[in-house]
């Protein structure tokens, strides 16, 4: 089945790029295009897109006020933010709104599509400078995990899945991966199986 994309961004230069370079692959249908974050939550409601990318700052609504509203009416729908901006705080602000990524516009453009089919299947996708960047301000600020990141990798560990996760903790799936970012981050891995492993190596979590 096509990947449903919509774009977001204030600018109809860059619009017109990304809508022409996403229709030449087979397995990606642009479903649309908004100019502003309020339409391209309105857009994301009539369209229900698979994978929205989001410009980060744009007039009327950003990008990560954006996201947030899309992911908290469509858990589905995946958001990548593509920005020119790799800022420390643009980027906590679009993980936590929810973002499945956060990409610069700078990014080739076979990554770029391999990234909007990965949103698609569920995978959290960032930049290798975004990631850093990330990373390194996350483990900055706390090396201990807290009482619902000890949670949510408990739960990972006993083979949930994200929605499961939230579910059961009743908090949004979006917040459960803003949370397993964080882990990854403190324990230096970048994946759920490494995450446990190391968790129970250091003692945060029983051995099974």
């Amino acid at each position: 089945m096509s990947i449903r994309v919509l774009v977001v961004d204030d600018h109809p230069v860059v619009r017109a790029g990304l809508v022409g370079l996403l229709s030449g692959e087979p397995d990606l249908v642009v479903v649309g295009e908004a100019g502003d974050g309020v339409h391209g939550v309105t857009m994301a409601a009539e369209l229900e897109p698979d994978v929205v990318l989001m410009d980060l700052r744009m007039p009327a609504l950003d990008g990560a006020g954006a996201t947030a509203q899309i992911v908290r009416a469509r858990v589905s729908t995946r958001v990548v933010v593509l920005t020119t901006f790799e800022n420390d705080a643009d980027i906590l602000r679009a993980v936590e709104a929810g973002a499945s990524g956060y990409l610069l516009k700078d990014t080739r453009r076979e990554e770029l599509v391999e990234a909007v089919r990965a949103a698609a299947r569920g995978e959290t996708v960032l930049a290798p400078a975004v990631a850093r960047r990330l990373f390194s301000q996350v483990r900055d600020g706390a090396e201990r995990l807290t009482s619902r990141e000890l949670e949510v990798l408990a739960a990972v560990a006993r083979g949930l899945t994200n929605a499961q996760i939230g579910a059961e903790l009743f908090i949004a799936e979006a917040t459960v991966k803003t949370h397993l970012l964080r882990v990854f981050a403190k324990l230096g891995v970048d994946d759920r199986t490494r995450a446990v492993t190391a968790a129970i190596e250091r003692g945060f979590l029983p051995s099974p």
